[in-house]
């Protein structure tokens, strides 16, 4: 259901409806497409606004803003920002067809603790992790969310206390542990689900 204007009976402004009688959008329409206006669930909470059709949206959820960025085909597809319900920063970084997909960094608490390659969601690829200091925890590489390849480990004072081997999040294959005072090499060897398998 739709009212407002047409020109050549193609909508330019006006509202489509839900059949509960709720308004749907309202704005303005570019060859048909929502192009500039507000769009609501069917209990007329916001759900999002568009700003030049597949360009800047912002979505909501209950009254708050969810995530701000570019859009195409109404999907994320672009830069994007993502919050929690507390209007904390949780994600920035890009997407694709409504995916975490390429650069980006996760936000906890005000903080950074990750940036890296995503992949559906899924850190993917080279990446950074830090401790509620903002120091380098662990950089390396991911598939499916985990740590998987090579890697190095730091402490809380930024000092190199492991480099080796991942598979499924955990030390496996060559790896090499270092002392957290003097920085030598203490132990190097081979490691199968997180655990040492020689001396």
């Amino acid at each position: 259901m739709f009212e407002g204007e047409l020109l050549k009976g193609i909508k330019i402004k006006g509202k489509t409806y839900y059949p509960n009688g709720k308004v749907e959008f309202e704005g303005e329409f570019l060859y048909e497409r929502k192009w500039n206006g507000k769009g609501y669930d069917e209990k007329g909470n916001l759900l999002y606004e568009l700003i030049n059709g597949n360009g800047k949206v912002r979505v909501f959820l209950l009254g708050d803003l969810m995530f701000e960025g570019e859009y195409l085909n109404l999907r994320k597809n672009g830069y994007g920002k993502e919050y929690n319900f507390y209007k904390e920063l949780i994600f920035e970084g890009e997407y694709f067809d409504d995916f975490r997909k390429g650069k980006g960094k996760e936000y906890e608490n005000g903080k950074l603790i990750f940036e890296g390659e995503y992949l559906n969601d899924k850190r993917n690829g080279y990446g950074k992790e830090y401790n509620s200091y903002n120091n380098l925890n662990f950089e390396g590489e991911y598939l499916n969310g985990k740590r998987n390849g090579y890697g190095k480990e730091y402490n809380y004072y930024k000092k190199l206390i492991f480099e080796g081997n991942y598979l499924n999040g955990k030390k496996n294959g060559k790896g090499k542990i270092y002392d957290l005072d003097s920085g030598l090499l203490i132990f190097e060897g081979e490691y199968l689900n997180g655990k040492k398998i020689n001396k």
